[in-house]
């Protein structure tokens, strides 16, 4: 009896000592399971990826912030109005310069003869034509002279360069300035020149004194005065400032 006993006692220790270990290895075995399971890496993709899309929106809403002026701490050192610039400023607000007469008091004198304008009446352009010899040509100046044939000073018009002082045969005496916006003076039948080529002259500055010429010779003492804008030549009295 207790042979029998010590048997069964045996191989129930057997048994047991042989029974799989069922909790280690289920877990591991879900593991694998799920592992293997198609769907697993992109989902774990998806949420990776939502995890930095939310981070990236935080950011960007956090530098989208609005900054408040008062934390900047900033503040203005300099005089805006440009009251206290230096000497070479220029103000902004300066008018742009406009042509005058290239004479002191243009009311005292008398335009001798005036511009050949193709607008004009067939009479006025008759008035406004030069003979020398046998040729009839366009006047396109107007001509200055004092009511007693006294000779007068000659002003820049404008502020500009001078670029050509010169001798000129039958017209005599000749300057020329060029101004800003493609315009330039020219001055002739003049004499006593005051400045040479390459001067740079102000507006009102004398620059000779009226004189004579042989083209038109029979005028007496007078100024020859052109306006020429972009090469072309245009009435100076359209263009002065009245």
């Amino acid at each position: 009896m207790k042979e029998e006993n010590k048997i069964q006692s045996s191989q129930g220790e057997q048994n047991h000592t042989s029974r799989p270990v069922e909790g280690p290895r289920a877990s591991g075995s879900v593991g694998k399971r799920l592992l293997g399971k198609k769907w697993v890496f992109p989902a774990t993709y998806i949420a990776a990826a939502a995890i930095i899309l939310t981070l990236m929106w935080a950011y960007q809403d956090n530098a989208s912030t609005p900054v408040d002026e008062t934390d900047l701490n900033l503040s203005v050192t300099g005089d805006v109005t440009g009251e206290e610039q230096g000497p070479d400023a220029v103000a902004v607000t300066a008018e742009a310069e406009t042509l005058g007469w290239p004479v002191q008091d243009h009311n005292s004198l008398e335009v001798i003869l005036g511009f050949f304008d193709v607008n004009n009446t067939n009479e006025d352009n008759q008035a406004a034509m030069v003979e020398y010899g046998d040729t009839f040509t366009p006047h396109y100046g107007i001509d200055l002279a004092s009511p007693n044939n006294e000779a007068f000073d000659v002003l820049a018009a404008m502020s500009g360069t001078v670029t050509r002082v010169e001798q000129v045969p039958v017209v005599g005496h000749l300057i020329e300035i060029t101004h800003a916006n493609g315009l330039s003076t020219i001055y002739s039948s003049v004499e006593s020149v005051q400045v040479a080529q390459g001067d740079e002259v102000k507006k009102g500055d004398m620059i000779a004194r009226s004189g004579r010429n042989e083209l038109e010779k029979d005028l007496g003492n007078h100024v020859h005065f052109e306006i020429w804008e972009n090469k072309q030549p245009v009435n100076p009295e359209d263009y002065i400032e009245q």
